[in-house]
């Protein structure tokens, strides 16, 4: 029997709220220090290469997690395509997300990615059958005049790396909707497992064409964290991808391990404090804060996701009585 120390890598048992955000807040502070410290080393290495790296550290520790608490059996999933579905978008997720990161600050990042509560309600008629009202509709012009500020679309220093995140955030709505729906009794490390395989075999893909096939050198030259599949390795990009590693793990544990113990509508708040991180850790390791658009847009996202999850919450307490526990994305 796994001890009591362990069991917050076990499947869960049920609702638990208040662990749930502790889990939640410990997560994102430290997803928001592993991607300002990628964004950090991007000039030294490639998407590819750093995925790689910090998927081959992942798994590693995750089959030590494993045998220390009770087996391997807990990295195998009970839903394997669900799983799998859910690995895949964030393949998608993360590069969206990181592929902009020589190009923008940490901020401006963040709010693209964190945009996902808008695409969530955008995806809840055609996926979950759940009508668009009033509220969803004015959180949506709220969080999309957010964005509106953070990218400043006239601006001359404007580009359409600035919409990746953006498209990150759609993935990782995706990927909220299948961890709620299709994989709630699956094990932390089971799915976090899963990300490690796919983002491994994604990387060493990647590695793989770009070597084979490389791209234009003016390619190369404007884009080389997604252009270049294995650059020139040195003892810092492999400390920092172990440091990654360990940063990504713990984080992600965290916040799969919080969104399968409650509600995202109790969750969600707490989950913008991401925002907060990331500025933080900007001023920390790039001494670089948010403009004052940055900031509204910021304030604005955060509102729009705010009133979501309220509306959310509303509307599950309305319908408590007759859903299935199991249903909430």
């Amino acid at each position: 029997m796994p001890s009591k120390k362990t069991n917050l890598l076990l499947a869960p048992s049920g609702d638990h709220p208040l662990t749930a955000l502790l889990l939640l807040l410990v997560g994102v502070t430290l997803l928001a220090l592993q991607d300002s410290l990628i964004k950090f080393i991007s000039d030294s290495t490639s998407f590819w290469q750093i995925q790689t790296l910090r998927s081959a550290g992942n798994m590693t520790l995750i089959i030590c997690l494993a045998v220390i608490s009770g087996g391997v059996q807990l990295i195998y999933p009970q839903r394997r395509l669900a799983v799998a579905a859910r690995s895949l978008v964030m393949v998608f997720c993360m590069f969206c997300f990181f592929s902009a990161s020589p190009f923008l600050s940490v901020a401006q990042m963040a709010a693209g990615l964190y945009t996902y509560p808008l695409f969530v309600s955008l995806l809840a008629a055609p996926l979950l059958g759940e009508t668009v009202g009033k509220w969803r509709i004015g959180a949506l012009i709220i969080g999309a005049a957010g964005a509106l500020f953070m990218l400043n679309p006239l601006a001359e220093t404007f580009s359409l790396a600035q919409l990746l995140p953006i498209a990150a955030g759609f993935f990782y709505a995706c990927n909220i909707i299948i961890l709620r729906r299709y994989c709630r009794g699956e094990t932390p490390l089971a799915l976090t497992f899963a990300n490690g395989v796919m983002f491994f075999i994604s990387g060493l893909a990647g590695i793989a064409i770009l070597s084979i096939a490389p791209l234009s050198p003016g390619l190369q030259t404007a884009m080389p964290f997604v252009a270049i599949g294995w650059p020139a390795i040195g003892l810092s990009v492999i400390g920092f991808a172990a440091l990654c590693s360990v940063l990504n793990l713990f984080g992600n544990l965290g916040l799969t391990r919080a969104y399968q113990t409650a509600d995202s509508s109790w969750l969600a708040p707490l989950d913008f404090s991401y925002l907060l991180f990331a500025a933080i850790w900007g001023k920390v390791i790039f001494d670089s804060w948010p403009t004052a658009n940055g900031w509204l847009g910021m304030i604005l996202i955060t509102s729009a996701g705010m009133i979501t999850a309220w509306r959310e919450h509303r509307q599950n307490a309305k319908t408590k009585p007759t859903r299935n526990t199991a249903m909430q994305p």
